[in-house]
């Protein structure tokens, strides 16, 4: 009789964890489960108390710190709300030839407000124990939010159409749209877009968001900068309102966190959110964040949260390069219905090189200028907008003194430099003036290009291995001595 009684409590416990693994199975990647359930073994089943054996104290800790919810979730569905969840652990002394097992009674009952080996000690009903558990005490079933009106926080102007591409981003907002196409669908989750001040990475977030609330008007998208997140939790603790707080966060589909560096030093908010993390990310939510550097780089942050900081996607936002910023100035004239000329376009785009908000602040000031003046915006306006950006400006060898000096030098027009003439004089002056460009500035070879009529890069490399190469003539070398001289001396200007 007792061999019949433990065979059907054998088979009863057995039945409810394969049933629990296919609820588990259902929820998280395949090679998650083969790691972290596959080893895991049932043992018994008394009074709604299911004891599973798992191989080490890391293994249960693990389990408890990543898994907790979805394993309430399959306690509730094959025990009920009153089930719990004991952990049989296996403990090796390294003294013994084999390793026992040590009980943990960890009681993962609906009224518990945390995970962690000491939940039936804070919140089991104890005799004496008047107090009732308020209605949010539940980290694992919580009252629905109603979203729809909730403020996503999203700035509709940030979308993919005012975003402008280059080399310098092409990366990030590439997988950016394939979020956005697919959120949390993808290996890349979370995505990680860092970069310094002012290149766009809020644009490039917001813009994701504004697109995925455009295809799936469904899903709860929330933008949210680490400085609000984290005065939310710290007024949530004021007015004992955590578990509120935590389960608004829980049920988002879309979450965008904006300089996540700011969460440096603040243990108890990186504690909150290293658990909102995991259960969005197990529950197939999207998880989008930004910061000034890579995760490898964010100082102050635990160990845990910055390795979770990893598993998806970093992409780096560089500073914008001579045509992008071009491009950005068109782009802004096109939206604010602006007419700047070329010149001071060029001007703007080869001075102003630091971050994108710097660029559109400059154009601002010119149209402020102009009005205020009652005069149009050319470059002597734009020269004494900049004057506190470009030091001694009258002094600086930049692409457009060199190419005034060289016109000069070889008696032929701006114009006639950067047309397509093949006559000789025009040629050599070309390509003596590229060789300089390349040497006295900072351009890249298609910016260099950019400057003498649209001419690419490979046009550009050969104006100046030609130039190199005619070095061995002295008066190729007093020619280029003759321009330095010149423009280092302003006497073209």
């Amino acid at each position: 009789m007792i061999s019949h009684n433990y065979t059907v409590m054998q088979h009863n416990h057995e039945i409810v964890w394969n049933n629990c693994l296919r609820i588990i199975r259902d929820n998280v990647g395949e090679q998650s489960f083969q790691t972290w359930f596959a080893p895991i073994r049932p043992l018994r089943l008394l009074d709604k108390t299911l004891t599973i054996q798992v191989p080490s104290q890391f293994f249960y800790e693990w389990l408890e710190e990543h898994y907790v919810y979805l394993l309430r979730k399959a306690i509730d569905a094959e025990i009920g709300m009153d089930g719990q969840l004991e952990y049989s652990v296996i403990v090796d002394h390294g003294k013994q030839n084999k390793p026992v097992a040590v009980n943990l009674s960890v009681s993962h009952s609906a009224n518990n407000t945390t995970s962690g080996r000491d939940f039936s000690r804070r919140n089991s009903h104890q005799p004496g124990n008047t107090n009732k558990p308020s209605q949010y005490e539940g980290p694992f079933s919580f009252p629905a939010v109603n979203y729809p009106q909730i403020d996503s926080q999203l700035n509709t102007k940030y979308s993919f159409d005012t975003y402008i591409e280059g080399d310098c981003n092409r990366l990030a907002r590439s997988a950016g749209y394939a979020v956005a196409s697919s959120p949390g669908t993808t290996s890349f989750n979370p995505l990680m877009i860092y970069g310094g001040v002012g290149l766009g990475k809020t644009h490039l977030v917001q813009a994701i968001g504004n697109e995925i609330r455009k295809k799936a008007t469904d899903k709860f998208i929330l933008y949210v900068s680490s400085e609000k997140f984290t005065s939310q939790f710290i007024e949530a603790l004021k007015n004992n309102d955590v578990q509120k707080f935590t389960n608004l966060y829980l049920q988002v589909d879309v979450l965008i966190i904006d300089d996540v560096q700011f969460l440096a030093g603040k243990e108890k908010t990186q504690e909150i959110f290293f658990h909102i993390f995991n259960h969005l990310h197990q529950s197939g939510k999207q998880i989008i964040m930004t910061s000034d550097c890579p995760p490898r780089d964010l100082y102050g942050l635990t160990e845990r949260l910055v390795s979770r900081f990893k598993w998806g996607l970093t992409a780096d936002i560089q500073t914008p390069d001579f045509e992008t910023r071009i491009a950005i100035i068109h782009r802004k004239m096109q939206n604010d219905d602006m007419d700047i000329p070329n010149d001071v376009i060029e001007y703007v785009a080869y001075n102003v090189d630091t971050n994108v908000r710097e660029i559109e602040g400059i154009l601002v000031s010119l149209i402020a200028h102009a009005s205020l003046n009652r005069r149009d915006i050319d470059l002597e306006l734009a020269k004494q907008v900049l004057k506190h950006i470009v030091i001694d400006s009258d002094t600086e060898i930049g692409m457009d003194m060199i190419m005034k000096s060289s016109a000069k030098y070889f008696g032929i027009t701006l114009e006639e430099l950067k047309s397509k003439s093949r006559k000789k004089e025009v040629v050599n002056a070309r390509q003596m003036a590229m060789y300089l460009a390349k040497e006295h500035t900072q351009h890249s070879l298609k910016a260099i290009g950019y400057h003498f009529g649209g001419r690419d890069h490979a046009t550009v490399i050969h104006a100046i291995r030609t130039v190199q190469n005619s070095m061995k003539d002295q008066k190729v070398n007093n020619d280029i001595k003759e321009i330095r001289a010149q423009f280092r001396g302003k006497k073209p200007l």
